[in-house]
């Protein structure tokens, strides 16, 4: 028997369901509970606590870096490459602002681009100036400016240095935490280990075959599990994309400070715990990388331990602490979040091209008001 209290708080058909409790999932949920106060919503994730690319990433407050920004200019044009840049920066004012940044973690020493003399250099030298005019309408200032002679006070073997005050590093955990806290307390009921195996249109609402073999109802669903979007959702142009990454024990007297990218964002490390957490090389393998597998391989992670050697940490030993991915979701065609209705009752906010701690307080708010409508 099921008393009142149990059927007011606990067991109702919710107005929404959420599935997928990472940033945009929680946010959306957060969103739309505001607006509607009244209304029961549920997140269900398939983990025993959060567990997709939102705990996996490394930990970056970013827009882009120089090479990455020309790269996007030269395939989209400037005025999508610049509105997706409005849209990093807008979201990470929103999610500082939103959970604070001691909450979060969020240290504002900078980020930096690597380049050796080679064409990509020479490319973004001739675009530097320009690059920064196109940013100035949205930053207010100049953004980037180069930073060679500190190459060496940081322990780097590189020959040019880009820089921005801009950037900085987060702690994902300690932002999950604090998020998942301020849905709770806000109202929102997240249940983990429920998985979902198939959404289900009915006249009046959605059915969810859940993994235990129930079913739940609910008015309103929204699916928010990025890179693994199509075990729900096949239809949607949402490719899996691995991002591998490796962090290192301690290493003593360690000057590297802030967050760097290389090879038009495709390489990135940062300091963590007095050693580097170091990932990408994905453009070494982006078939073998379009997989939704929780694991690494010895191509990838042999390329980001020669980076150390040879670039982060040269001359210096290290020995590697950690190793772990997690998955992305990419597009066929350009790096545009995919937040839409795909049917009466299901909205789909997924899709983030690797930037979910910039756009995802914004992709979330999208997602509610679809619902909303």
């Amino acid at each position: 028997m099921i008393s009142i209290w149990e059927q007011r708080s606990f067991v109702g058909e919710p107005h929404l369901v959420v599935v997928g409790a990472g940033i945009v999932g929680l946010f959306t949920a957060l969103h739309y509970q505001r607006k509607h106060p009244a209304h029961r919503v549920w997140v269900l994730e398939r983990g025993p606590h959060p567990s997709g690319a939102s705990v996996k990433n490394a930990g970056f407050a970013c827009f882009g870096s120089p090479s990455e920004l020309l790269a996007d200019i030269a395939a989209e044009g400037e005025a999508a490459a610049l509105a997706r840049v409005e849209e990093r920066w807008l979201g990470l004012r929103e999610l500082r602002a939103e959970l604070g940044d001691g909450n979060i973690g969020f240290e504002a020493t900078g980020g930096h681009e690597l380049f050796g003399n080679d064409l990509l250099y020479t490319l973004v030298a001739e675009g530097f100036d320009g690059l920064n005019r196109s940013l100035h309408s949205i930053f207010g200032r100049s953004v980037y400016e180069w930073h060679d002679p500190r190459k060496g006070d940081l322990g780097l073997r590189t020959e040019h240095l880009a820089f921005t005050d801009l950037e900085g590093p987060v702690d994902s955990g300690k932002l999950m935490r604090t998020l998942l806290a301020k849905v709770q307390a806000e109202g929102v009921q997240v249940h983990f280990s429920v998985g979902v195996k198939a959404i289900e249109e009915s006249a009046d609402g959605v059915v969810l075959q859940l993994a235990s073999g129930e079913q739940l109802r609910a008015a309103q669903v929204v699916v928010a599990t990025n890179g693994y979007a199509r075990e729900l959702l096949p239809q949607l142009d949402v490719q899996p994309a691995r991002g591998q990454v490796l962090l290192t024990a301690p290493i003593p007297g360690l000057r590297l400070k802030g967050t760097y990218h290389a090879d038009e964002g495709y390489l990135y490390f940062r300091d963590f715990a007095g050693g580097v957490l170091l990932g990408g090389g994905r453009n070494l393998d982006k078939a073998g990388e379009a997989t939704t597998e929780d694991a690494v391989t010895p191509q990838i992670q042999e390329h980001l331990e020669q980076l150390l050697r040879t670039t982060i940490l040269p001359d210096q030993p290290f020995t590697i602490a950690r190793r772990w991915s997690g998955v992305m979701g990419f597009g066929s065609d350009g790096k545009t979040p995919l937040v839409e209705r795909v049917s009466p009752h299901v909205v789909a906010a997924v899709r983030l091209s690797g930037m979910g701690v910039a756009i995802g307080i914004r992709v979330a708010r999208r997602a509610a008001g679809l619902v909303g409508e």
